[in-house]
């Protein structure tokens, strides 16, 4: 490696870390602690305010969705989700369907009955009065369910959005049907994953078998990326909904 190339992988790393804490600094703490915990998070100039819980992992905000919000409202220009149709998958406390909500998507929010609860608090708490769709929230459970839930007949996402659902949990095959089944021909993935351990690469490298893959952000001191992905094929026809 040359001096100018030495020194344009340092100035890349450099905007990484820069943009890594400009995502970390939306966050902030409420300044009088009050009967409810709760973390704030600034996005479309609005104060977010996200209750967790801690017993349950699924309702845990992890900074993955930090960066696909961050993503999603200083790109809108690029990819506008006025009036689109908008699923997220794994949507733990709701911070990113509240965010694509705020932008004027029409979104589908769906996780675990276990979480379902702590979900719709945070989505009705941050979108009343404040969006244009009122976003649906409920459950989803990956795999064999979801054509029966969204048949292709009447629902068609424009995006599917997921943060940090790639982890060491054993419904990883269910979950790549689930994107297989839900992303059409025009539909656009945006997916934000921090790698932990082999899963998540073994993941990745089979997700590309099935769809086109561009990196949007890199953020190594986060250990995150953020994805957006495209089917490969033109399938027009579902051999599921075909045997239904």
């Amino acid at each position: 490696m040359d001096a100018q190339q030495s020194k344009a992988v340092e100035e890349s790393k450099r905007e990484q870390e820069e943009l890594a804490q400009t995502i970390m600094a939306r966050n902030f703490h409420p300044s009088v602690i009050g009967p409810e915990a709760w973390e704030g998070y600034m996005f479309s100039d609005l104060e977010i305010r996200i209750k967790e819980s801690t017993d349950l992992y699924g309702a845990v905000l992890w900074p993955s969705a930090m960066v696909l919000c961050h993503f999603l409202e200083t790109n809108r220009d690029k990819y506008n989700l006025t009036d689109k149709n908008v699923i997220e998958l794994g949507a733990g406390t709701g911070l990113v369907t509240i965010v694509s909500s705020l932008l004027g998507a029409k979104v589908t929010s769906t996780d675990l009955p276990d979480v379902l609860g702590n979900l719709r608090y945070n989505v009705v708490r941050n979108t009343k009065g404040r969006c244009k769709y009122i976003p649906v929230v409920t459950e989803l459970i990956w795999g064999a369910e979801v054509p029966k839930r969204f048949p292709r007949t009447t629902h068609c996402f424009d995006y599917i959005l997921a943060a940090d659902v790639v982890y060491a949990h054993p419904y990883l095959d269910e979950l790549m049907d689930t994107f297989d089944y839900l992303c059409q021909e025009n539909t656009h993935i945006f997916w934000a994953m921090r790698f932990r351990l082999d899963p998540e690469n073994n993941f990745v490298d089979r997700f590309q078998q099935r769809f086109h893959l561009e990196e949007l952000y890199d953020l190594p001191s986060l250990s995150i990326k953020l994805y957006r992905a495209w089917r490969r094929d033109k399938r027009t026809t579902d051999h599921r909904e075909t045997a239904a």
